[in-house]
């Protein structure tokens, strides 16, 4: 197996995660606007999105912005502690 540079590896993973983060993140609001209320999904986003409000233009970029952006937050965190620990343990 070739190692990559792990710039490359962060870019892979930051790009992976983010996308999917953001599109999970269109698919719950997606659902929670055609769902009825009690299956509204937006109550589990809003810990964990800064900004986020239901609904409004802002609340809704907020919360796609902060979904890109934690996918780039555990990329650059996980990328390097995984060539560590598997550089240690292999």
């Amino acid at each position: 197996m070739v190692k990559g540079s792990i710039k490359n590896s962060i870019f892979a993973w930051g790009w992976t995660l983010s996308v999917f983060l953001l599109v999970s993140y269109l698919l719950c609001i997606a659902f929670g606007v055609l769902a009825p209320e009690r299956f509204h999904m937006h109550q589990a986003w809003a810990p964990l999105l800064p900004w986020f409000e239901w609904l409004t233009l802002s609340g809704f970029l907020a919360g796609a912005v902060g979904s890109f952006l934690y996918g780039w937050y555990i990329a650059l965190i996980a990328v390097p502690l995984h060539r560590f620990f598997q550089a240690r343990f292999s």
